[in-house]
């Protein structure tokens, strides 16, 4: 068969530009831009609450609004009936999310100013909330805190057109974040429920309401170390001890005969134990009293 010189010449090409791509370590399937692959079990983006008037207990127990991870895992609050005394649990969801949808949320995050906004303010609210922020970025994790998000709206509360604008593209990514359904167009009805490997029981002495409640709340043996643990602050008697391994399964099982107000018993007392699960990137008590 006779190859044409025509042929030849435009196959040396082909060829010579290969392997120059080669050489110059070149990818047709990945763009010099491209984000490199996340840590599995690193935060990519979170948002919880901090401050506030509030007890000891439920500031140290308090649950992120979401935590999205680098494997695409999202763990929200999910509902939870509106009944009293609540589920001795909380109702933790599972959202899964694409890779692609995890690079969106950061980069809406980072866009909305999450790491470089400077200038929030300090309207004169008392006793409000922080919002913190937390983003994944090519320098590491960046962090925003803004005071009284939710309460503060315009420039009536003491602030400043762009502290105002700041904080509306927070409160914008907020809303965002909290409906990821919505945001990303995930199909309802996907989430799985959170299944955590390690609890948190943060345990203060148990005191009977007033009025008493209709009904006696039964007591409940608490099965894992013995309560109050580690101190959540000088001083005080709350504290919180950690439960893992075989452990947990034994304590979840007593958590299903339990509510927000079972006194639980432990060597002789009772006690208010509210059980935190622990998050994959939490291994214990120490995680939740440094935040």
């Amino acid at each position: 068969m006779t190859i044409a010189p025509g042929f030849r010449a435009a196959a040396a090409a082909s060829l010579f530009l290969l392997v120059a791509c080669a050489q110059d370590g070149g990818d047709s399937t990945l763009p010099g831009d491209a984000p490199a692959p996340r840590d599995a079990s690193a935060i990519a983006l979170r948002i919880d609450s901090t401050g506030g008037f509030t007890t000891p207990g439920d500031n140290v127990a308090r649950l992120p609004i979401v935590t999205v991870y680098g494997d695409g895992r999202a763990i929200v609050q999910g509902p939870q009936p509106a009944i009293y005394p609540g589920p001795a649990l909380p109702n933790l969801q599972v959202i899964k999310l694409s890779s692609a949808d995890v690079d969106k949320l950061v980069e809406r995050a980072t866009g909305a100013g999450v790491g470089t906004a400077k200038d929030l303010g300090q309207p004169p609210v008392a006793d409000a909330t922080s919002t913190r922020f937390t983003v994944d970025t090519a320098g590491g994790p960046a962090t925003t805190e803004v005071y009284a998000l939710h309460e503060t709206a315009d420039t009536a509360t003491g602030l400043t057109a762009d502290q105002v604008a700041a904080r509306t593209k927070l409160r914008d990514l907020l809303n965002a974040v909290s409906d990821l359904h919505g945001t990303l167009g995930i199909s309802p009805g996907s989430d799985q429920p959170y299944q955590p490997a390690t609890l948190a029981a943060i345990a203060s002495p148990y005191v009977a309401p007033e009025p008493a409640m209709p009904g006696q709340q039964p007591e409940v043996v608490w099965p894992g170390p013995a309560l109050p643990g580690t101190p959540v602050g000088k001083g005080l008697e709350t504290g919180c001890v950690t439960v893992t391994g075989a452990g947990t399964a034994t304590a979840l099982a007593a958590a299903g005969k339990a509510n927000a107000a079972t006194p639980w018993t432990s060597e002789g007392r009772k006690w208010t134990v509210i059980l935190r699960p622990l998050l994959p990137d939490e291994t214990g008590c120490a995680d939740l009293l440094d935040t």
